[in-house]
């Protein structure tokens, strides 16, 4: 009778404890696997957007899509001085512009500022952005191009006081233009005046260890700016 008895305990502590604390235990390194996977992932993602190569020695008109408040232009010189700001409501956005007017009021923003590269942000609208683009301008001004770049952290930048001290003379909502522009020029240095997990270097960043992962990030942003140099002239 007592080894029936011993049985039915070793079953007992096997089910109600044992299995238990092992699965914990299994449920525990395999987090710990993933969450180290994802910080190498989001360190690697952020050292691609980091060390981009820089379209350096042209002006750019860089636009800021939006459809309920238009699309935010801005024209930066090849050094990344702000020579002037826009918005134009594009045909098929909320209050949009005729096709000819937009695509007159465009072209004449290239020829003042003698600018044929635009950067046009990847968020809401830069769809019917870019079929403007593709068909009002591209084709009607031999030379022009225009490369889609990364908005993430745009918003970010424009309401911080690195922002509010570069460019204090323009609205809030035009400063996320100027640094789609810049981005295109240099994106290690526009991009280091975000902080790095604003950047969008990967989904469900917040599932994570929020300081590994900002300790993480922060060493990928030494190693580019180390990689790269820095220009004690500019």
């Amino acid at each position: 009778a007592w080894t029936n008895e011993l049985r039915l305990a070793f079953e007992d502590g096997v089910d109600r404890l044992l299995q238990p604390a092992l699965e914990r235990e299994w449920w525990r390194q395999a987090i710990e696997m993933a969450e180290e996977s994802s910080l190498q992932t989001f360190a690697e993602n952020l050292r691609h957007k980091l060390l981009q190569p820089p379209h350096k020695g042209c002006a750019v008109i860089a636009i800021d899509p939006g459809y309920r408040t238009g699309c935010k232009v801005a024209v930066v010189s090849e050094t990344g001085k702000l020579l002037g700001t826009d918005t134009i409501f594009l045909p098929g956005m909320r209050d949009g512009m005729p096709k000819k007017a937009a695509e007159s009021t465009f072209l004449s923003i290239m020829d003042k500022f003698k600018c044929n590269t635009i950067a046009l942000g990847n968020g809401q609208g830069s769809r019917e952005a870019e079929a403007f683009l593709r068909n009002n301008i591209i084709s009607a001004r031999e030379g022009s191009q225009y490369t889609i770049v990364d908005e993430a952290g745009a918003s970010v930048y424009s309401a911080s006081p690195i922002a509010g001290q570069e460019l204090s003379e323009i609205n809030v909502s035009l400063r996320g233009a100027v640094s789609l522009g810049r981005r295109l020029q240099d994106p290690l240095a526009e991009l280091v005046k975000v902080t790095p997990k604003s950047i969008g270097v990967g989904l469900y960043q917040h599932d994570v260890d929020q300081k590994r992962l900002a300790h993480e990030l922060g060493r990928v942003v030494e190693i580019a700016v180390n990689t790269v140099g820095v220009d004690a002239n500019t």
